[in-house]
């Protein structure tokens, strides 16, 4: 009889056993703003190595793309945007509770893709200015900038009306008074459809700047001869969250929970970012 017991037990445990690991070979899709390709590659290589049962796969490409890809019924785990207004666009709760004071981040026609109680601020980034090695143009800061392109001395790269980045740059054009479809006439801009393209510009030495993020000018090791503040442009706040739709949302929310520790503050400090979780 006490032999039966033992193996009554013996299969529970192998029983529980394979139930705790019912997750082991979890994939999760991240969907991610192309500012974080180097750090979140970093940090899912890290994590992976502690969660050997987890396979994460990247999407990285501008916010706007991202955003269009979940609407259109791309896989995705979790996204996360180089801006709040993509983020709102995918979450009608919080789309309905924006501040009226900030109109331009309202959402419409928001759909609800994003899985409640999940979503938080990731992080913080800033605007630069930023230029090719040698700074041939001489531009020194904004200011300089906005005299020059009025003056049609420089070439400008800067990101797309629906890429975050080009969002900024457009509220630093109205902070300056410039008129940026005017510029574009005069042919003293250049786009891009996410950061990576703004920053390769700057790096090829094809345009005389370009306005991108901190963290790029950092990973591509260009100088940065200004960088906009709050005023000109606003905060520049990464938001995380899990999908509705996710296939493993434990998995999910354990990753964005791994997002907020330290060891993955650690990495995005390590090129500039201000970790807020």
């Amino acid at each position: 009889m006490e032999r039966g017991w033992i193996l009554i037990l013996t299969l529970a445990l192998s029983l529980t056993a394979c139930g705790g690991s019912k997750n082991s070979g979890a994939e999760l899709t991240v969907f991610a703003a192309a500012s974080l390709q180097e750090t979140l590659t970093e940090i899912g290589e890290n994590y992976q190595r502690e969660h050997p049962g987890v396979t994460l796969v990247f999407n990285f490409d501008s916010s706007g793309t991202l955003k269009t890809q979940i609407e259109e019924g791309a896989d995705c785990d979790i996204f996360i945007s180089a801006g709040q207004k993509q983020m709102n666009q995918l979450d009608a709760a919080a789309a309905s509770a924006v501040n009226a004071d900030a109109p331009e981040e309202n959402a419409e026609d928001s759909l609800d893709f994003i899985a409640s109680n999940t979503r938080f601020n990731l992080l913080e980034n800033k605007v630069a200015l930023v230029v090719p090695e040698g700074n041939p143009a001489g531009i020194q800061n904004f200011g300089g900038l906005k005299a020059a392109l009025e003056a049609g001395d420089v070439l400008l790269a800067m990101g797309n009306e629906d890429v975050p980045v080009g969002q900024y740059t457009q509220k630093i054009f109205a902070y300056f008074g410039l008129d940026e479809a005017a510029l574009n006439a005069a042919g003293v801009l250049t786009y891009g459809s996410n950061v990576k393209e703004v920053t390769t510009q700057v790096s090829e030495g094809t345009v005389d700047c370009g306005i991108i993020y901190g963290t790029d000018a950092f990973s591509a090791g260009l100088t940065v001869v200004d960088t906009a503040t709050a005023k000109m442009c606003g905060q520049v706040i990464y938001p995380a969250a899990a999908l509705k739709n996710s296939k493993s949302p434990e998995e999910a929310q354990a990753f964005l929970d791994y997002l907020r520790t330290p060891a993955a503050g650690a990495v995005l400090e390590a090129v500039g970012f201000t970790p807020l979780g």
